[in-house]
């Protein structure tokens, strides 16, 4: 049993993510752990395993790039290693602008417009790539799915520009 038919989701990108939540917490009561708290022991052990199989399925089906990448993962794409290095030069090139961009924010004259900024260009770039995944996804043939592939990888690498960002503003502000 996929993730999506644990929580009687078809499997498509776009879900409802209330209606996901709905099914997480009805599920989650039948099969938590305390509710067999005086079962025997497999069956306790049983109900650990089912809790777990479900807070997995959620935790992966309500973050969309977890959802991407199991999507791919179950029509049998194979996903490359994180460390694999890009064969986009353009990709290439942009990653070294975007760190450099960030290297800036620390020396601005105006860090809180510099750090806007640069939030405004990740968010734009992420979003320009996730909704090209999505289609790739929605898609669904061989050339699609390693399309979205790439792309997914490439948002993987926006996330944690915007995680060092975030940090990058903590640190900045703090101070």
């Amino acid at each position: 049993m996929n993730y999506f038919e644990i929580f009687g989701l078809e499997q498509t990108f776009i879900i409802d993510l209330n209606a996901l939540t709905q099914r997480y917490q009805s599920i989650q009561k039948s099969v938590h752990p305390d509710k067999f708290a005086h079962a025997s022991s497999q069956e306790q052990l049983l109900a650990a395993k089912k809790s777990t199989l479900v807070n997995d399925a959620y935790q992966t089906l309500k973050n969309p790039l977890k959802r991407a990448q199991y999507m791919l993962e179950i029509r049998g794409v194979d996903m490359p290693n994180e460390q694999a290095s890009f064969s986009d030069n353009a990709f290439l090139m942009r990653q070294m602008e975007l760190r450099e961009m960030l290297a800036d924010v620390k020396f601005a004259d105006d860090v809180d417009t510099a750090l806007f900024e640069a939030n405004q260009v990740l968010d734009t770039e992420f979003q320009q790539l996730f909704n090209t995944m999505q289609a790739a996804i929605n898609e669904n043939s061989v050339e699609s799915n390693q399309q979205a592939t790439e792309l997914l990888r490439k948002l993987k690498f926006y996330q944690k520009l915007q995680v060092e960002l975030d940090r990058l503003e903590d640190q900045l502000l703090d101070d």
